[in-house]
């Protein structure tokens, strides 16, 4: 199977040969439609959000047209949004199998209208067609991703992650790979939605021997599964919190409770405000290879924003990155008064956040400190966290950043760099200077 990829500037000429192509059409989109494609239109009776349905290409270089509707997007109901969005391009592709095309051209089905972030509703789409050919690739030749120049870059960007043209390409690539990469035909899948069955709950799971054994079987395994467990009384858990007389195991689940109506609020919240700011993003790996995040303290305008907003998107980001060792890099380079994060907040994030945040983070790398910057954590991981200290490495130059994480695996805000060389002199560039200076 060959992929290809076109700009809106290419498009016509490849669109002039006689190709087997399936195109988007909204049912916003304001298009001069043919009479005998009108016709075939109007018998279709419509066309629901992730359905697609088929018509004749009539005077088209193309056999078929396929249309789809893709979902409006809303940050409360991405869930929905994505489940909707590859069913578009899933259904797409299933109605190519079945009239035997052998080649399909897409377009962004879901374009910035609709208030779909372009980079994720990418995601989705290419890693859709590449589970779908990896079942059904032999019955597709060719598949055709024509965009206009505002999507070509974050196309460029990404389909080497799910289409690598070489083993090289491959292993550079798969750090960059979301960890949420759906299932074995590219579906979004939520976990705590699945439903989880179980053999004999209560009963171990042991060898065929011991299921022989009857009623010889330990029963103390009974009553310890979801079913039969009960909370007990959440007041009077609440109360001996207060008195300081709960078990430590009942504090850990009293924890484990609060955050997780914490990540609820999270997935449910518009944060697109915040998300704006690009103060946090994931970038590359570290020589271990660990997840590298970044936090950009010059992008958080502490007076202005709604903190609280700001650690719902903190856990909204790092929930699903947390669950395996991390490292965080802080740039706090040209930071104001204005972007200082209060030590309450700080101490109110260490504390909401479960303990798999604590246990894999394994490196703070605080880069271009201050003085008064290196007093205030001082203060902070000796008087208010413990074992945080330990972690915590102040960078003066972004040199001995690169002894712990080289320069390709982050991206860097422009100012970083300019501060940077401006104070410490210039540093290694990844990439290979051009032919022509």
């Amino acid at each position: 199977m060959r992929w290809a990829f076109v700009g809106r500037r290419v498009v016509e000429p490849i669109a002039a040969a006689p190709v087997d192509w399936a195109f988007h059409t909204p049912r916003a989109a304001r298009v001069e439609l043919g009479p005998d494609l009108k016709e075939d239109l109007q018998k279709l009776k419509g066309c629901r959000t992730g359905e697609a349905k088929l018509t004749k290409g009539f005077n088209l270089a193309a056999r078929f047209i396929i249309h789809t509707v893709g979902p409006k997007y809303k940050s409360r109901y991405r869930t929905a949004a994505e489940s909707s969005l590859y069913s578009c391009y899933r259904n797409v592709l299933q109605l190519a199998k079945e009239q035997s095309m052998s080649s399909v051209g897409f377009c962004v089905i879901n374009s910035a209208k609709r208030g779909y972030p372009l980079e994720d509703a990418t995601h989705i789409a290419l890693r859709t067609v590449r589970r779908f050919l990896e079942i059904h690739g032999d019955t597709i030749e060719k598949v055709v991703f024509a965009v206009t120049e505002l999507e070509e870059a974050t196309y460029q960007k990404l389909l080497p992650l799910y289409f690598p043209r070489s083993l090289k390409e491959e292993s550079r690539s798969l750090p960059y790979l979301p960890a949420d990469i759906g299932n074995a035909e590219g579906e979004p899948v939520v976990p705590e939605r699945q439903i989880r069955i179980s053999e004999k709950p209560g009963a171990p799971e042991d060898n065929q021997e011991e299921e022989d054994e009857g009623l010889r079987d330990d029963l103390s395994f009974i009553g310890s599964h979801a079913f039969a467990r009960m909370e007990g009384d959440i007041d009077k858990q609440r109360k001996l919190i207060l008195q300081g007389q709960l078990s430590e195991a009942a504090l850990q689940k009293q924890h484990q409770r609060n955050y997780n109506r914490w990540l609820c609020q999270a997935r449910s919240e518009d944060l697109s405000d915040i998300a704006s700011l690009k103060a946090l993003y994931q970038t590359g790996v570290d020589n271990c290879g660990r997840t590298v995040m970044v936090v950009v303290g010059r992008n958080i305008p502490v007076t202005l924003i709604d903190m609280d907003k700001a650690l719902l998107y903190f856990i909204h980001v790092m929930d699903h990155i947390a669950v395996k060792e991390y490292v965080l890099v802080y740039f706090h380079t040209l930071t104001s008064e204005y972007n200082h994060l209060d030590s309450d907040f700080l101490k109110k994030l260490y504390d909401v956040v479960d303990v798999k945040y604590k246990r894999n983070l394994k490196a703070v790398y605080f880069v271009h400190p201050t003085f008064r910057s290196k007093v205030s954590t001082w203060f902070f991981t000796t008087f208010s966290v413990s074992g945080l200290k330990d972690k915590i490495h102040h960078v003066d130059s972004l040199h001995q950043l690169f002894s712990a994480i080289s320069p390709e695996q982050i991206d860097f805000p422009p100012f970083v760099l300019e501060y940077d060389a401006r104070e410490n002199g210039p540093y290694y560039t990844p990439y290979p200077p051009s032919p022509d200076l």
